[in-house]
């Protein structure tokens, strides 16, 4: 299950305290690895590590990268300080992160006591792509709202992988972060959905919630096996709360794949099987021959009827995404590729600010 190597750390490419880029060599050949030093301990030149090798033999895209498991040079690593609640449990690199839910947390008494979101509105994506287009335009908007995103476990684990959140917050556009179920390196640790979603109303103070998974979405083709199907629990688990729920779809007309053109065989999966309540789609396509698809799918799947679907009028996605000096990319494509991809999240955060403002 697991392709193991030793190899040798051949240079540094980046490094902090939570990731570090490497090159290293095993035999002839020279690879990128990651190391996380809160795990596995910090790297030197020279050092050998033990190397998890799967991705890179499986020729993945996301996640194509050797990963260090640990350093024979240096063994020692330190998670964190407190806290008894352990995540990617039962493994041998289970990390022990402290809960905002737990018993010593100063946060327990107000996540215990919580009794409403109180129509917060809470945007539900599938990707993780799909954040940085959706808080550029929230910021763009009205820069005061307060933005917490909450990453699940449906992709990456280590929020330090994402290097959408690390320029996020170093621009001020994301205000805290959330990492449930087994992701872990958020500013909040929760043990699950309902927990976070209490954090980010009660603790942070948040005005709008962004939920997705990390990077690397899984699919197989079938019509249940993809992990973007967490969309749909997560958008009753917000009404379930007392949230206002907002599914952002996933629609593009770039994609090679027939099934993932106009709306996204994985998004009418969601709203018309998987979800139970009624929640809130915008869509932003200006287009009239592809909103005439889009409207098409969204009748024959009879989604219209299940939820409430509102067509965005106005789109300043793009404007947002220059504003902010944000480079995005999704399947490979930027904005310019796949456009309707990027303004569908773009359009969500502009339906919230339309009723927030």
């Amino acid at each position: 299950m697991i392709s193991k190597r030793i190899g040798v750390v051949e240079s540094i490419i980046t490094n902090s305290e939570d990731i570090d880029e490497i090159k290293v060599k095993i035999g002839e050949r020279v690879d990128k690895a990651i190391n996380y030093p809160k795990i596995t301990g910090s790297v030197n030149v020279g050092d050998e590590v033990l190397l998890n090798t799967s991705a890179i033999e499986l020729n993945l895209g996301t996640g194509g990268s050797h990963f260090v498991i640990a350093n024979l040079n240096n063994l020692e690593s330190n998670m964190t300080d407190g806290g008894h609640i352990m995540k990617l449990r039962y493994t041998p690199l289970q990390v022990k992160t402290f809960a905002a839910e737990e018993q010593e947390s100063i946060h327990h008494n107000k996540i215990n006591n919580f009794k409403s979101l109180n129509n917060l509105p809470v945007a539900v994506g599938t990707l993780h792509s799909m954040l940085s287009p959706f808080v550029a335009v929230a910021k763009r908007l009205d820069p005061s709202k307060k933005i917490a995103y909450i990453m699940t476990d449906g992709a990456a684990l280590p929020i330090y992988l994402s290097k959408n959140v690390k320029e996020l917050k170093d621009k001020k556009l994301i205000d805290a972060t959330i990492t449930i179920g087994n992701a872990f390196g958020g500013d909040y640790e929760c043990v699950n959905i309902y927990t976070a979603l209490i954090v980010a109303k009660e603790v942070i103070k948040a005005d709008i919630v962004f939920v997705s998974m990390g990077p690397g979405i899984v699919g197989t083709g079938t019509k249940y096996g993809f992990s973007g199907i967490e969309q749909g629990y997560i958008l009753d688990a917000v009404v379930s709360l007392g949230g206002k729920a907002i599914a952002i779809p996933r629609i593009s007309f770039a994609d090679k794949r027939d099934r993932h053109i106009g709306i996204s065989h994985h998004s009418i999966t969601v709203l018309k099987d998987i979800v139970k309540s009624r929640v809130t789609i915008p869509i932003n396509v200006q287009d009239e021959y592809k909103k005439k698809r889009i409207i098409s799918q969204i009748e024959d799947s009879n989604i219209h009827c299940l939820h409430d679907v509102t067509f965005v009028q106005n789109d300043i996605t793009k404007d947002s995404l220059d504003y902010f000096d944000l480079k995005v990319k999704s399947m490979g494509r930027g904005y310019h590729e796949d456009e309707e991809f990027f303004k569908s999240s773009g359009g969500a955060a502009t339906y919230i600010l339309e009723g927030l403002i």
